[in-house]
C-alpha cells in the first residue's frame, strides 16, 4: 500500500459517502421515481452502483494482480444490467444501504491494498486500449458511482 492508493481509495470513499447520504434522505416517493439517464427506478440505479462496487473492484484487482481477464462484452453487460433492474425493482432503501456500505467498504479495501507497481499494471478492457488499475479505479470505479449519483440528483432534485 502507498500513498497513491490511499489517496484514490480516499477520493473514493468521498464518493460513496455522498452516495450514500443522498439516497439516506430520499423519500419513498423519490425511491419510485423513474430517472431519465437509465430508465429505472431511483431505487434500482441506487442497488445497481451498491451491486457494482464489488465487480467493479474485482476488476481492479485482476488488472493489479496481472491475472487473465474474464471474457466479458458490452452486451453482456446491458443483458446484466437488465436483468438486475427486473430482479430488484422493489428492493428497499435499506437493504440497498447495507449492501452498498458492505460492498464500498470492501472495494476501497481492495484500493488501499494495492502497490504503486499494481497501480501501473494496465490491461485491455471490452475491446478498448489497456487501462491501468489506477485508471480502472478513477475512470470507471470513481466514475460509475459519480455518474450515477448525479443521474438520482437530477431526477429527486437532492442536493
Amino acid at each position: 500500500m502507498g500513498a497513491r492508493a490511499e489517496q484514490l481509495a480516499k477520493k473514493y470513499d468521498e464518493t460513496c459517502r455522498e452516495m450514500h447520504t443522498t439516497v439516506e434522505k430520499l423519500s419513498d416517493a423519490d425511491w419510485k421515481k423513474t430517472t431519465s439517464a437509465e430508465k429505472w427506478t431511483v431505487g434500482v440505479v441506487a442497488h445497481h452502483v451498491a451491486q457494482s462496487h464489488a465487480g467493479i473492484a474485482g476488476l481492479v484487482d485482476i488488472i493489479a494482480k496481472g491475472k487473465p481477464l474474464p471474457n466479458m462484452t458490452m452486451d453482456m453487460i446491458h443483458e446484466g444490467n437488465a436483468k438486475h433492474a427486473k430482479e430488484h425493482a422493489n428492493t428497499t432503501k435499506a437493504e440497498t444501504l447495507t449492501l452498498s456500505k458492505e460492498n464500498s467498504a470492501k472495494a476501497s479495501s481492495i484500493v488501499r491494498g494495492l502497490s504503486d507497481e499494481e497501480l501501473e499494471r494496465s490491461a485491455p478492457l471490452l475491446g478498448g486500449p489497456p487501462m491501468t488499475s489506477a485508471q480502472v479505479i478513477e475512470g470507471i470505479l470513481i466514475n460509475h458511482v459519480n455518474e450515477h449519483l448525479g443521474s438520482i440528483k437530477a431526477t429527486t432534485g437532492a442536493k
